[in-house]
């Protein structure tokens, strides 16, 4: 996706399918779509393991995120 086109939240918290941005951490940099929100979280699919062919999932607090529109 083209970073000029992205428009992104502030401090909204995300809902199940919205693509977010991650901020920080491990995964800084990355997109992925929403699977789960809990209290303080939410669980986010960034892709496919193509050798195990799983999803590749990964738990992302609200303060390290930003939702893509």
């Amino acid at each position: 996706m083209d970073e000029e086109t992205e428009k992104v939240s502030k401090g909204k918290k995300a809902d199940v399918g919205d693509t977010i941005s991650i901020i920080s951490g491990s995964e800084k940099g990355k997109k992925g779509r929403v699977i789960v929100v809990r209290d303080n979280s939410v669980i986010v699919e960034l892709g496919i393991n193509p050798k195990k062919d799983e999803p590749i999932k990964t738990v992302i607090s609200h303060k390290r995120y930003k939702v893509v529109k």
